[in-house]
């Protein structure tokens, strides 16, 4: 006789509150299939929801969600948290277009208590949760931070750790150690991981001590602390190890089974009677419960369609198909520091990701991959680049927000040879809001001292990297997440000239002006025209964000009165406005119509989705050319 199903039973967590202990891990067993079901047949981020399953199931049981909050880091950890919370029958719209996102977001649900897309930000965020508790005298609010998935290589969680340990709260940090991030984790902090123990017996020696100094009247705040400090000093003579966390005033737990849902449930219930900060260790297992995903974490990660039942990943079929972005990009690095051997790569724990992994493979002393740390990435390349290396430091777009001081402050204002690489620039799809590389040009093209570019194609972009290695000073490269336009791409790299862009195409009356990989929509879309309507369109690609090409836009001044500007980014404070910028100061009487993504944050959907509803897609570029040949003729 089969046993009751019970995922179905859960709609809200206070439903958790009706089972018995011994039946959770019947329902992990059922909400872990649930995920590998959904996700076999709509892709997303495998490995990490799997690896919190028990966990995930263990704090709902335990704490009194909503009230209690629960900070996800990173956020794609999160699939058994919504699907607990309300959000099990809406599971097959995860980061589909007008589904729910595939990130913990407080517009979707009050289960979700703080927006997570980008890393170690938790700890942070629930601190201010915590203290505001405290401030409130909302005493019995838990604050949960869980972190993982690489995050803890990032300085903002330090910075949190460090203001836990003297701020008055009530913190508990859970540390998910599964050991790797997308690729294993390489890193001071990772080994100190691997190392440090706590049994579960010193730590109720010393609560009970605790409570019995506390009832003889000879415990207070001050001689608390004190006292934890000595013990701390002689638990580290003792194991020879320092604890970083103890070492800050922040009680450590662990590490403990992360998969043993019952030993969990009894070890939250026990430390959520402890005041202060503190940190639970769970040793978890990225991918857990499914073979495939354990075997193979990276590839797993987030896998693609799939086969639930013999573990294949079900992939298009890429014969004389373009190659990636990042494939090139990867490729061509390799290529490149093949011959000149003061070339090192930089990465922010993505070498498969931006495709940096090629040269790790063949030239491994000289590649690093620094963890999840995109500021220290570019003031480490930038100390590489004083000492005469020439490094690419290859971050995502919307990564690269976090390293914006370190740009400005370690590499412009020094002008030093640092070639950065925006892999994931423009519209990046079901990831949403917080990955979409939207803002870069806007950010960037402020600062002096930078070069700023974006290749139209697969070759653009190899001379772009070419030009980059012979130019002196820091220089910009953007370009797109997916596929590219080229089969034959593998073409010798030649020098482009730093600033000028080029005519794709002639015309008589209005000109568009495209920058990157956007322009191919273009092209396009005056395909889409009839003959006389093409004759009278003209198409430039602009290549350069800065220096802008002064001669090109001189020479659109004087033939035209229309113009169409063209990017995949903001259109606030984008190329569009640096078009309009220049034809105002110039005193050319130009009317120039931008098209790029508006003042919003974009939500999640398919590349194809997202740029329709923006307005940027094929057809709305040819509804615009045509509703301008009109204006121009009237």
């Amino acid at each position: 006789m089969s046993k009751e199903r019970l995922l179905e039973s859960i709609n809200i967590p206070s439903d958790l509150k009706n089972l018995q202990k011994s039946q959770l891990p019947q329902l992990c067993d059922e909400l872990r299939q649930f995920i590998i079901d959904e996700l076999s047949q709509n892709p997303g981020h495998l490995g990490s929801s799997l690896g919190v399953v028990e966990l995930s199931v263990a704090l709902h049981y335990v704490l009194n969600t909503p009230h209690d909050r629960i900070v996800w880091d990173v956020g794609h950890q999160a699939y058994a948290h919504k699907i607990l919370t309300g959000r099990r029958k809406l599971f097959h719209t995860n980061r589909q277009f007008k589904g729910i996102s595939g990130f913990p977001s407080p517009k979707e649900s009050e289960y979700d208590s703080f927006g997570t897309g980008h890393s170690s930000t938790s700890i942070s965020a629930a601190l201010g949760m915590s203290v505001a508790a405290q401030l409130k005298g909302d005493v019995s609010r838990q604050v949960v931070a869980v972190i993982g998935d690489g995050s803890m290589t990032g300085g903002l969680a330090f910075e949190g750790l460090n203001n836990a340990s003297i701020n008055p709260n009530n913190l508990l940090i859970i540390l998910n150690d599964n050991g790797i991030a997308i690729d294993p984790i390489k890193s001071g902090i990772g080994k100190f991981l691997s190392s440090i123990h706590t049994s579960s017996t010193y730590n109720s020696f010393r609560f009970a001590v605790y409570k019995v100094l506390k009832w003889m009247h000879l415990m207070n705040d001050e001689r608390k602390n004190k006292i934890i400090r000595l013990g701390n000093s002689l638990k580290a003579s003792n194991v020879n190890k320092n604890n970083i966390f103890e070492g800050l005033n922040i009680r450590y737990f662990g590490p403990i089974d992360g998969h043993d849902v019952q030993s969990l449930v009894a070890t939250l219930n026990k430390i959520k009677q402890f005041k202060g900060p503190k940190v639970l260790h769970c040793v978890t297992i990225k991918g857990k419960g499914y073979k495939s995903a354990e075997d193979s974490a990276t590839i797993w990660h987030a896998p693609g369609l799939f086969n639930k039942e013999t573990g294949e990943r079900i992939k298009e079929n890429n014969e004389k198909q373009p190659p990636l972005f990042q494939d090139v990009f990867g490729h061509t690095l390799l290529e490149l520091a093949r011959e000149n051997e003061k070339i090192v790569g930089i990465t922010p724990a993505m070498p498969s990701g931006c495709s940096m992994s090629f040269m790790m493979k063949e030239m491994p002393h000289r590649v690093f991959d620094v963890g999840i740390a995109e500021g220290h990435a570019v003031t480490f390349s930038a100390g590489l680049a004083k000492e005469g290396l020439i490094p690419f430091c290859n971050i995502y777009s919307s990564f690269m927000q976090r390293a914006y001081d370190n740009v400005i402050h370690d590499v412009a204002l020094q002008n030093l040879k640092v070639i950065l690489c925006l892999d994931r620039a423009g519209i990046v799809g079901s990831d949403g809001a917080t990955h979409q590389g939207e803002f870069d040009m806007a950010y960037f093209r402020c600062i002096p001292n930078l070069t700023i570019a974006s290749p139209y194609n697969e070759i653009e972009l190899r001379n772009l990297m070419f030009t980059a290695l012979h130019h002196d000073g820091p220089f910009v490269i953007r370009y797109p997440r997916g596929k590219g336009y080229l089969v034959d791409w593998q073409k010798p790299m030649t020098n482009v000239s730093i600033g000028k862009g080029r005519c794709l195409k002639d015309g008589s009356q209005i000109a568009v002006i495209s920058i990157g990989p956007i322009g191919n929509k273009v092209a396009a879309a005056i395909e889409m025209l009839d003959n006389n309507q093409k004759d009278k369109v003209a198409h430039y690609d602009l290549r350069f964000v800065k220096p802008i090409d002064s001669e090109l836009l001189n020479e659109v001044g004087r033939k035209f009165s229309q113009i169409i500007t063209i990017e995949d980014g903001v259109i606030n404070g984008g190329v569009g406005s640096e078009i309009l910028e220049f034809m105002s100061e110039n005193n050319y009487q130009v009317r120039v119509k931008r098209m790029g993504i508006p003042d919003q944050f974009v939500e999640h959907g398919t590349p194809n989705e997202l740029y329709e509803m923006l307005g940027i897609d094929t057809k709305s570029i040819y509804k615009k050319i045509i509703e301008t040949l009109k204006d121009n003729t009237i």
